[in-house]
């Protein structure tokens, strides 16, 4: 019987006010203004990462090619690694 008197029982629902006018709820100047300068921060950290990631990747290739030079200068060499003396006599 409760159950049946809080099913009934009216809920109240939000009426618009009179004179509702909707550019009064919009960002404006200033808001397009903020959206315009994160959206172009956003842009200037994306090639500012870019960039450093394009540094990073060539600092590896140039490495491995010196790891492979250095490879193949000591298999020319004999496959030693280790230092040979300039005078093996003495």
């Amino acid at each position: 019987m409760i159950a049946e008197l809080l099913l009934r029982a009216a809920t109240p629902s939000p009426t618009p006010t009179p004179g509702f006018d909707p550019n009064a709820v919009t960002p404006g100047v200033i808001g397009f203004i903020a959206i315009f300068v994160v959206a172009l921060l956003v842009v200037l950290l994306i090639l500012d990462m870019v960039r450093r990631v394009r540094r990073v990747n060539y600092r590896a290739q140039v490495n491995e090619q010196l790891d492979a030079e250095e490879r193949e200068r000591g298999d020319r060499d004999g496959g030693d690694d280790t230092e040979r003396p300039d005078n093996p006599q003495t």
